[in-house]
């Protein structure tokens, strides 16, 4: 009789209100890769390299981006037609979606996890959210000249509640400190160079760079003393070079950082630029395969991953950072668009999109070791960058 009682004592341990209990889902093998072209995402679990379910109906995420909550339950999903989506990736279901602008192109987390931005082309500006409930909080216009909007790019989340942004028509870089988030405070640096197109924080957060297409070199802020104003970065380089067509534009946010040497992608040539941020002179230019989109580093830093513009994209290059030279040429098909590296780096995900799927490689053999069907894909991001600055 007593083990009779006892078994039903345990399976009513195993339901709760007539539901069976699922075994439990820890969310730091978890990600998201994005469908750009159905508008959906696949949440992934990067430990067993398998797809666990789909979020659809996300709006135009041809240039999507992914922030994760502190605790990694929740992805937020900045959408180039100006959605910000809620996404709980335990549950596998949409907590919230709305369209804050016309177009927008990427967003990040605050340092405490409290709040969400997110830069917008259209209009052109930043606006700040509540990440529990996606409240507007506050808008930033970004005025420049007589009144005119200018798209922002380059946002990134900074140490002391700040965000940290370029300004792509203005030639500027703001800091907004959302210590009072209804009324952050804005710091502005002018004419620090032509047309930033996009920025990087280095992992310790005190760097922050913005790459220009409109004149040669970048534009360096020290967020740990922004006071002494924004410098300049390799102003000379390439002045001499043959100007070649821009396929598209470089990426620099994925940390090119490796030790004291940053990993930068070349606007327009067949180079990753190695600079020593011991002095932030050119170290070494590196001849590569095609015009470099995205230049990531492994999360030891000893390799460095380079994807491609078109016609050049069925290509990755593998760099030993070591020797400062690429080691191995992978051709994983056709239009290889983004790039991400499991949490200790063992592996590396890649975004193939023309050919519908994604593929898993070793980062120590450079094998193949799975494939997982997607839609179109473009970006993966995985729950482990809540833990990192800039990302």
């Amino acid at each position: 009789m007593k083990s009779l009682l006892k078994a039903l004592f345990l399976s009513q341990l195993i339901w709760c209100n007539g539901v069976a209990q699922a075994e439990p889902r820890a969310s730091g093998d978890l990600g998201l890769v994005i469908e750009r072209e159905q508008g959906s995402v696949q949440i992934v679990n990067t430990s067993k390299n398998s797809a666990l379910s789909r979020i659809t109906e996300l709006g135009d995420l041809s240039h999507a981006s992914v922030v994760f909550s502190r605790d990694q339950r929740y992805a937020y999903v900045f959408g180039r037609d100006g959605g910000l989506s809620k996404i709980d990736i335990i549950q596998d279901k949409l907590e919230k979606r709305i369209v804050q602008a016309g177009n927008s192109i990427g967003g990040a987390i605050s340092q405490d996890g409290r709040l969400i931005a997110v830069s917008n082309y259209t209009p052109g500006g930043v606006k700040i959210f509540s990440a529990d409930t996606l409240e507007q909080l506050a808008d930033i216009p970004a005025v420049y000249g007589d009144g005119q909007l200018s798209k922002v790019v380059g946002l990134a989340d900074a140490t002391g509640q700040r965000f940290v942004f370029s300004l792509f028509d203005a030639d500027e870089i703001w800091i907004a400190d959302a210590k009072n988030p209804r009324e952050p405070q804005i710091q502005k640096f002018k004419n620090i160079g032509k047309q930033p197109y996009d920025a990087l924080l280095t992992p310790d957060g005190r760097y922050y760079l913005a790459g220009l297409f409109g004149e040669s070199g970048l534009a360096k802020l020290d967020m740990w003393q922004p006071e002494a104003g924004v410098q300049r970065v390799l102003p000379d380089y390439g002045k001499q070079d043959e100007k070649l067509p821009v396929y598209k534009m470089p990426h620099l946010q994925g940390w090119t950082n490796s030790g004291n040497w940053l990993f930068v992608p070349a606007v327009g040539q067949h180079e990753v630029l190695v600079i020593d941020r011991n002095n932030w002179q050119l170290l070494k230019r590196i001849p590569v395969a095609g015009q470099p989109v995205f230049v990531t580093a492994r999360p030891d830093g000893r390799q460095v991953w380079i994807n491609f513009a078109f016609p050049d994209n069925q290509r990755v290059q593998v760099l030993d950072v070591k020797d400062l030279s690429i080691i191995k040429t992978l051709e994983p098909g056709k239009a290889v668009l983004h790039m991400e590296f499991t949490p200790r780096g063992e592996a590396v995900w890649l975004a193939v999109r023309d050919d519908d799927r994604v593929m898993v490689y070793d980062t120590e053999t450079l094998a193949e070791t799975a494939r997982l069907p997607a839609d179109k894909p473009s970006g993966i991001f995985f729950a482990s960058r809540a833990n990192q600055l800039g990302l």
